[in-house]
């Protein structure tokens, strides 16, 4: 009786261990930054402003992941990214025309939040 009572004991504890698993990846992030970007343009300058809840660090930028805290990458024209650290970002010398700017949000170590805007206007 005790001998099949620690079979079925044994049975059972492989059955419940079947169904989990350990990841040793990193956990999903589950903090989303919000973001709102507007521009206001002034001869051939456009200033950026940027409306965010992430804490943007120049501490610690190039570092870590911290929850909530990072950067902002901002391509004009689909050139190469600007990298910027305040929630406000004066584009100078632009040509006269339209232009368009995409603002993204960036944890610490430059991975992306998956949080972006792109917005467009004109210099005259």
């Amino acid at each position: 009786m005790i001998k099949s009572f620690c079979v079925i004991a044994a049975i059972t504890l492989m059955i419940s261990g079947c169904g989990t698993s350990k990841s040793n990846s990193a956990p999903v992030n589950s903090y989303i930054p919000t973001l709102e970007v507007s521009a206001v343009v002034n001869g051939d300058a456009a200033t950026l402003q940027l409306i965010t809840d992430l804490k943007l660090s120049k501490e610690h930028y190039d570092q870590q992941r911290l929850q909530g805290e990072g950067h902002v990458h901002v391509s004009l024209d689909k050139g190469e990214k600007i990298v910027v650290t305040d929630k406000q970002k004066v584009l100078e010398h632009l040509s006269k025309g339209p232009h368009e700017v995409k603002v993204s949000l960036h944890n610490n170590d430059h991975t992306p939040y998956d949080v972006s805007k792109t917005i467009s206007f004109e210099v005259k």
